[in-house]
């Protein structure tokens, strides 16, 4: 698309790109950077249309049986009648372990970046900006690089009882905290969507660069480290807007979406595609559960259960109701304890 020629008769874009489409996706985020690089206003409106590939289901409530309630889980929990649990975690679960969200008015992260002088706050993450001022996500960086400041939370310790429980078909996390491996997450049944920092490497030639040497530049030096083959400048392994997600998640999220039995969402706006669609690719016949601030997405269907309220809240309650409360607590304090 010659984003170039449109401009001439524009001074704004809408883009309406299928939020589920990896060629549309990777069109949003070039013509958002476009944008930027030409002064130009832009807009994106996701849409939500569910995916046409026959393993994905369209959830039809006439077909699901009698309406799903937090006891009913509860109760299927307890029984170990779920064995397959999909999580689909967002900026919320790590809220109370003092790491702001994205996106929450007044306290959320997008809305406090105006010391970085961005141009639009999702530019610390773009990798157009990246290249030509890196310092914005580099003192960010230093202040979120896992396991520096932060500890997990109540909820990260849940998902690693789902996994010590064996019936965690995977944790798909929006997050680059990487609180759900202290946590004690296995690597097997964990997706990082966005990337991690445990590598890095240079945003142009994509050589890989010492990872341990790429924290130290960045929080001790406080400089984005550069390039031994080409000069580029060197990041962590972070899916920035105009980069490509992890293979990870596509050669997984098919299987585990047609095989889970129950899915969980906590802390997230599901404004972010692909990861937002997770939970409408279940089956129709699936459960979800809700563990949210405000309600979002498509949930609000009779197999639908909303829990309203801080994630750390709801998780203790569903443990406490399924009977888990005891061995969730011994997780958390052992997170806590470790140095």
């Amino acid at each position: 698309m010659n984003f170039r020629t449109l401009a001439t008769s524009s001074t704004s874009f809408l883009c309406t790109c299928a939020s589920n489409n990896v060629a549309f996706i990777n069109t949003c985020t070039s013509l958002r950077s476009f944008c930027w690089q030409n002064k130009l206003r832009f807009y994106c409106k996701h849409s939500r249309s569910t995916p046409t590939t026959q393993l994905y289901q369209t959830r039809d409530a006439s077909s699901l049986p009698e309406k799903t309630t937090i006891e009913t889980i509860a109760e299927s929990l307890r029984s170990n009648a779920f064995k397959k649990v999909l999580v689909v975690s967002g900026a919320g679960v790590s809220v109370s372990a003092g790491i702001p969200d994205f996106r929450s008015p007044g306290s959320g992260l997008y809305d406090n970046l105006h010391k970085y002088d961005l141009p639009y706050p999702e530019a610390i993450f773009d990798v157009d900006f990246y290249n030509q001022n890196p310092q914005p996500f580099v003192t960010l960086a230093k202040e979120i690089w896992p396991g520096v400041n932060y500890r997990p939370t109540l909820t990260h310790c849940f998902f690693s009882l789902l996994d010590k429980k064996g019936i965690l078909r995977r944790v798909y996390t929006q997050n680059i905290d990487g609180l759900e491996a202290v946590a004690g997450v296995t690597e097997e049944k964990l997706v990082e969507c966005h990337g991690h920092f445990r590598s890095s490497a240079c945003i142009k030639c994509r050589t890989p660069f010492d990872a341990e040497l790429c924290q130290s530049t960045m929080i001790e030096q406080g400089e984005a480290p550069k390039c031994n083959s080409c000069g580029g400048s060197v990041k962590p392994d972070i899916v920035f807007f105009g980069e490509v997600m992890p293979s990870r998640f596509s050669d997984l999220v098919h299987y585990d979406v047609a095989s889970s039995d129950l899915v969980i969402v906590l802390g997230s706006s599901l404004m972010v595609a692909p990861v937002c669609n997770i939970p409408d690719w279940v089956k129709s016949n699936v459960p979800r559960l809700l563990m949210n601030r405000d309600l979002v997405g498509t949930f609000g269907k009779v197999n639908d259960v909303f829990m309203e309220g801080d994630c750390d809240d709801s998780v203790r309650e569903l443990c406490r109701l399924v009977g888990w409360e005891d061995e969730l607590d011994a997780i958390y304090a052992s997170t806590q304890s470790q140095t």
